[in-house]
This record gives C-alpha cells, sequence and structure tokens, in this order.
C-alpha cells in the first residue's frame, strides 16, 4: 500500500480563472505528484528521480512527457487499435514547453535521473492545457525534494485594444495580436514562446513584464505548498574538483585552445579542437600509467570535463573583453548572407538562403483544398491550409547519423518558422491554395531556424505568394557574469552552446511575428531583453534589406507547374445537380476535364488543374450543368434514348427532357426513328417543366418558328 501523504490543495484566481493546485491524494507512489485544474482543464503531472547517479555519467538525464487522451473531452480514438498512438505535434512541442524553463534550474553536476510526465484528464475546449501542465511540471518538481532553483511560475498573454489579456481563452486569442507563453521565476524570465501579428518591441516587452508580474501569484502557492508539505531534500553531492588536475590541463592546452577560437572555419576548428583534446588526454593518462583501467577511465572523463570547462571559460572571457568574436566579428554584426530564388526548376518556389556558414534551401508546394493537413486534436478536428517541415540531415553538421521521422528539435524549429510567416500569409479568399513548405538544412553553424524562417519568405514570394510583408529571422545570445554581460547579434553554434541565451526574433520591418527565448541560468531582467530587442532589430533589418536585393515582393506570375485555381459560386441547392447520383456526374467532370473539384456545403466551388484551360472548360460546364431550365429557352445536346413514344435528349449535362413523338415534326411521325438516331445533336426548345421537375421538350415549336422567317426571306 502506498505511503499516505498530506493532502495539500491550493485555489485561487488566476486572470478569468479559477486554478488549483492538489498534491498527496493521487500517484502516491511517484516522487511527487499534482493535479492542476483550470476551469474543468485537468492535467495530472507526476516527477520520478532515481535516487542514485551514474558517476560515468557526464549529463543531465531529464525527460518530459506531455500526453493527451481522448477520454478528456468524451472521444473514442480514431484507428484501428482505438488507443492513443504516437505522440502529435502539439504534444511534442508542449513536451518541449515544458523541459525548456525546467531544465536550467537544476544545477550543474546534477545528474540523476529525472522523469516528468503530464497527462491531460479532462480538457476545457476553450482552455488550453499547456499552462496548467506548466505550472503542474514546476509545482511536482518542488515538491519532489530535487535540488531546483524554483518553483516556476507560467502565463499567457493576449493583446487586444491596447490591454494585456492574462491566460485568454481561445475564442479570445482569435481576436488577439499576441499569443505568448511565458514562464519565469521571482526575479526573472526563463523562457518565452510567442506568436504575434508584427507587433512593435516595446508591446512584446510588456507582454513580458505583465507575466512576470501576474505569474507571481503561482510562485507564491508553489511555495506555500513545499512549506507544508516539508519534503526532505534528495542528498547528492557534485564531484570534487582536482585542482592540480586542472592547473595541469591548463597548463597543456590552454594558449592552443584560445588559439583555434579564433579559426573562423567550423570543420577546421572542430578538427583543431578534436586533436588538441585527444593529445591533453593522451599525455595525463600516460603520466598515470601505473593506475587501474577503473582509475584511468574516471581520469579521462575529469579531463575531458576539464577540458570543455576551460572552452568555455577562455571562448565567454573574451567576448566580455571586448575582444573579436570567434569568427573575427564583433558583437553586432551579422555574418555574410548570400540570397538566391528560384533555385529548383520544377518546385513552384524556392530559394536558398546562406548566412555564413548556416544554409537553407526552401521549398513551396501549392495544393488544393484536399491537400489540407486534417488535424484530429482534442479540442476537435481542424483542417491546417499552411504546412511547414524542417530537416534536419546529419550530413548538414559533416556528421552521419540516423535518418528517419522527425524529432521533437525538428518539430519545434519547424513549428516557430512557421508562426513567424503565418500572420503574413493571405486569407483563403484572397489566395485558396493549400501552402506546403520544406525547409532542408544544407549546412549548420547556429540558427537554421531562422535561417528557415528567412528562406521561406522568399520562397513563398517566388511561388508568387502575396505575403503583406517579407519576413526575417535572426538569433541573439549572452554571454553573462558577475563583472558585466555582452548581447550577440547571430549567434554561431559555439556560441550558442558556450553562452547564456538562445533569443530567436523574427519579423517584418514593420514589427515582430515570432519571439522565442531560452534561457541556461537562472534568469535574465527587463533590461536586458529590452536590448537584446533592440539590437535584433537592427540585425532584421539589415537581413531584410539584403533579401529585398534579390525579391522585394511576390512574383505576379506562378510557376507553370502550380495548379491553378477558378473559384465559382453556385445556389447550394444546385450542389445535388452538381455531384449527380451516386457522384457519377460530378466524376465523369473530372475524367474529362482533367480537373479537381472542391465543393463547400455553402455552394462555394474550387476547380484546380495545371493547365488554366481545363480550368476553365470545367467552370462553362458547371456554369452549365447549375444553371436553371428556363421554359421557352432554347438548348442543342444529344439524343441519349429513342423510345416509341419519342426521344430523350440531354439539354445540359446532367438535365435530359424528353421530345414527345409529337414534338419531333410538323408533319405526323410513325416512328422515331425515321427522324433520330441515339448520338445526334438537335435543337430543341423547353415547352414544360412539371411540378415533379420533368422537361418537356419540342422540335416542332423550333420549326414552327423557323419557317415564317424563311418566307420573309
Amino acid at each position: 500500500m502506498a505511503t499516505p501523504k498530506k493532502v495539500i490543495k491550493k485555489s485561487f484566481q488566476y486572470g478569468n480563472h479559477t486554478l488549483t493546485i492538489q498534491t498527496g491524494e493521487i500517484a502516491r507512489q511517484a516522487t511527487a505528484a499534482v493535479l492542476v485544474s483550470m476551469d474543468d482543464t485537468v492535467v495530472l503531472v507526476t516527477v520520478v528521480a532515481k535516487k542514485d547517479d551514474l558517476p560515468s555519467r557526464d549529463f543531465f538525464p531529464l525527460t518530459v512527457h506531455y500526453q493527451e487522451r481522448s477520454y478528456a473531452v468524451g472521444k473514442v480514438p480514431g484507428g484501428y487499435f482505438k488507443r492513443e498512438g504516437k505522440p502529435s505535434e502539439k504534444e511534442t512541442l508542449t513536451s518541449r514547453l515544458i523541459d525548456r524553463p525546467i531544465r536550467p534550474l537544476f544545477p550543474e553536476g546534477f545528474i540523476n535521473e529525472v522523469q516528468v510526465i503530464a497527462t491531460v484528464l479532462s480538457m476545457n475546449p476553450e482552455v488550453n492545457s499547456d499552462i496548467p501542465a506548466l505550472i503542474g511540471a514546476s509545482a511536482a518538481v518542488a515538491l519532489s525534494g530535487l535540488p531546483f532553483q524554483g518553483p516556476l511560475g507560467a502565463a499567457r498573454v493576449g493583446y487586444a485594444n491596447g490591454q494585456y489579456l492574462l491566460n485568454p481563452t481561445l475564442s479570445e486569442l482569435e481576436n488577439s495580436e499576441l499569443d505568448m507563453v511565458v514562464a519565469g521565476t521571482e526575479k526573472a524570465v526563463i523562457m518565452v514562446e510567442s506568436e504575434a501579428r508584427e507587433l512593435p518591441e516595446d508591446v512584446m516587452l510588456g507582454a513580458v513584464v505583465f507575466a512576470q508580474k501576474e505569474m507571481q501569484v503561482v510562485i507564491q502557492k508553489i511555495k506555500e505548498m513545499v512549506s507544508e508539505a516539508a519534503t526532505p531534500p534528495i542528498t547528492w553531492q557534485t564531484a570534487e574538483v582536482n585542482q592540480a588536475l586542472q592547473t595541469q590541463v591548463k597548463q597543456l592546452s590552454e594558449a592552443e585552445i584560445t588559439k583555434a577560437y579564433q579559426v573562423s572555419d567550423k570543420m577546421e576548428r572542430e578538427e583543431t579542437l578534436r586533436t588538441l583534446r585527444e593529445k591533453t588526454i593522451k599525455q595525463i593518462l600516460a603520466e598515470n600509467s601505473g593506475k587501474t583501467e577503473k582509475e584511468l577511465t574516471q581520469l579521462e572523463q575529469q579531463v575531458d570535463s576539464i577540458f570543455s570547462h576551460l572552452e568555455s571559460q577562455i571562448v565567454r572571457g573574451r567576448v566580455l573583453q571586448g575582444q573579436p568574436r570567434i569568427d573575427g566579428r564583433d558583437t553586432k554584426t551579422v555574418r555574410p548572407i548570400q540570397v538566391r530564388t528560384s533555385v529548383l526548376p520544377r518546385a513552384h518556389g524556392s530559394a536558398l538562403f546562406t548566412r555564413g556558414e548556416t544554409q537553407a534551401i526552401v521549398i513551396a508546394t501549392l495544393g488544393t483544398e484536399r491537400d489540407a493537413q486534417v488535424i484530429d486534436a482534442l479540442e476537435g478536428e481542424r483542417r491546417d491550409s499552411f504546412m511547414l517541415h524542417y530537416n534536419f540531415p546529419p550530413y548538414s553538421v559533416g556528421e552521419t547519423g540516423i535518418v528517419g521521422s522527425p524529432k521533437r528539435r525538428e518539430i519545434g524549429h519547424g513549428n516557430l518558422a512557421k508562426r513567424a510567416i503565418s500572420a503574413l500569409l493571405p486569407s483563403a479568399q484572397e489566395f485558396p491554395y493549400v501552402i506546403r513548405v520544406v525547409s532542408e538544412i544544407t549546412e549548420s553553424n547556429g540558427s537554421s531556424s531562422m535561417a528557415t524562417v528567412c528562406g521561406t519568405s522568399l520562397a513563398l514570394m517566388d511561388a508568387g505568394i502575396p505575403l503583406r510583408a517579407p519576413v526575417a529571422g535572426i538569433a541573439m545570445g549572452l554571454v553573462k557574469e558577475e563583472q558585466g554581460y555582452a548581447i550577440l547579434t547571430d549567434i554561431l553554434g559555439d556560441e550558442d552552446f558556450l553562452g547564456d541565451m538562445d533569443f530567436k526574433v523574427a519579423g517584418t520591418q514593420k514589427g515582430i511575428t515570432a519571439l522565442q527565448m531560452d534561457i541556461k541560468i537562472d534568469g535574465i531582467t527587463e533590461s536586458i531583453m529590452g536590448e537584446a530587442l533592440t539590437q535584433a532589430r537592427e540585425g532584421r533589418l539589415h537581413i531584410l534589406n539584403i533579401m529585398s536585393q534579390d525579391l522585394k515582393e511576390a512574383r505576379h506570375e506562378m510557376s507553370a507547374y502550380a495548379p491553378r485555381i477558378l473559384n465559382i459560386r453556385i445556389p447550394s441547392e444546385k450542389i445535388k445537380d452538381l455531384i449527380g447520383k451516386g457522384g457519377m456526374t460530378i466524376r465523369a467532370l473530372t475524367e474529362e476535364t482533367g480537373t479537381v473539384i472542391d465543393i463547400s456545403d455553402d455552394g462555394e466551388v474550387r476547380v484546380a488543374a495545371a493547365d488554366i484551360k481545363a480550368c476553365e472548360e470545367a467552370k462553362r460546364r458547371i456554369e452549365q450543368l447549375t444553371a436553371d431550365i428556363l421554359v421557352g429557352q432554347v438548348y442543342e445536346g444529344p439524343v441519349v434514348k429513342l423510345m416509341d413514344f419519342g426521344a430523350i435528349v440531354a439539354i445540359s449535362p446532367g438535365r435530359q427532357g424528353l421530345v414527345h413523338i409529337s414534338q419531333i415534326a410538323k408533319e405526323r411521325v410513325k416512328q422515331v426513328s425515321d427522324y433520330l438516331s441515339e448520338g445526334q445533336t438537335v435543337k430543341v426548345k423547353v415547352i414544360e417543366i412539371d411540378r415533379q421537375g420533368k422537361i418537356r421538350l419540342s422540335m416542332k415549336e423550333l420549326l414552327a418558328e423557323e419557317q415564317p422567317s424563311q418566307q420573309q426571306e
């Protein structure tokens, strides 16, 4: 039986919602567990930590899993097995959203395995479960006794009518110019994730400050729970630093490491550092050859760790001293940029974007409505007409590796680029195409996600998609020590790895469309963030200027290989005529014209084909098919069938009428076949449409009308 735990419950107002955090009743065998409720959205978050670490481990094995259950909205899962399958894109993105602010708050050197699992048990479609899940993770880790420098608070911020909204509902977000998630501690911001509609820097910064202030109530309530629970801390200790070994590694390699970090070429620099690392380890192991194999293994790990720490000190120290960065730039200079569009002859739109040693080839493909992605989310099924997929193959960093389904990082980077572009896309009425963009990262040395944003903007315009404005993105870095800090524009991979911040900003000349910030230290202040935003704007405008030299706006003509779409509006009651019995009419129409036809319930018809002439022919036939048949109107069509009492004539696609034997000729007709044959094209006049919609036709009346005119001649 599980050991009884004290039940602690805190309820408070958070925006327009009541937030409840409870622990002690559910999942009592976990290291810690909390149940978080926000207006019928309920998330169970558990934390399990192994008490023993592995001395040979050189990383912190934290895993976060956010998972949604269909029963949360009273649904049975689709598919053959009728149970939840692999994680959806939202589950993957939310797992990353929880991981990113929690990870940096564990101390360096803590290597016990920790697993966080957040399970959505109930879902109010109006209340997103990501904020309750993040708050629950913060509370559970704080209650676990782990060495956690939290707790964290989290909030979603909207912006409408000049006012910030705390934790807006899904409906409120539809009219909001901003959707931002902020996580932070009592003193500083740790993470920001947002998309916006070209908002200025001061509004974005104000949203972060607003969230930081409002989330303090969450932090205080979690602190109260921790105090009441009185959970004993997990005992752990960092490995003792061998000062003599540290001095030896420094003497052997400091000068050479400093020299290596002045080599601008990434591959050359990495090879130099790898050789130097191996040489240092080999020399120290040779001097200690009398030790056991286990002792030598531990010694090798220590040397490797000291070498890495020395690398960090050297790079960070040079930046703070105002010396040139690794590739010789100052803190504000953007790497050289090359842009080229229309690089692939058969693609609908393409662009090659190169910034330093980071490169992306981005391809845009246009499709019809049936190409939209169907997303079966807890909130309900929806169709996504804009897809952006980011691929990061191992060759982009000169490595071999497994090639397969996208990993969490690829999904996250693709989603960030998508949010940066989405606000600038034309509406479905303006541009009735489904759009898919694929970014292939062909080289990587820092901020390939922002290269994807720039390349996507160019590829879309190259495809003739009328973006409201071009979009560019840039990644900012930070080095912060007690003696000061430095903000870096357009960071390299090494500067990201060895620095304290990865701050990505995307937007237009007018304002910001997406912002993502991850901090590796215990947070940054408002003033540092404001300075980073200002510096990022300068870099973004510089990149936009270079992009405009190749392509300023969307091309006026689409690719010859892109589908053409014509829109037709028909009365909704005519849809059945267009579809025909068993879909026979629409199927014949698509096959004969070579087009793709999509019909909406409101009568909106979209005709697509690679050849505009095929679209126009299909449109003509649809208009003919759905036009009202009027008494007195003359039609021309083939004889479909002969009968003893008359003939059936097709007067429009799917519409037929009867020419009675008495209406074929002026004289008396004894046998229909004497005058007509199947397949013969004849002119007929509509003389009656009865209540059942049956159409009576006449050839005789046309003959009578023609005779007087002939006599006049």
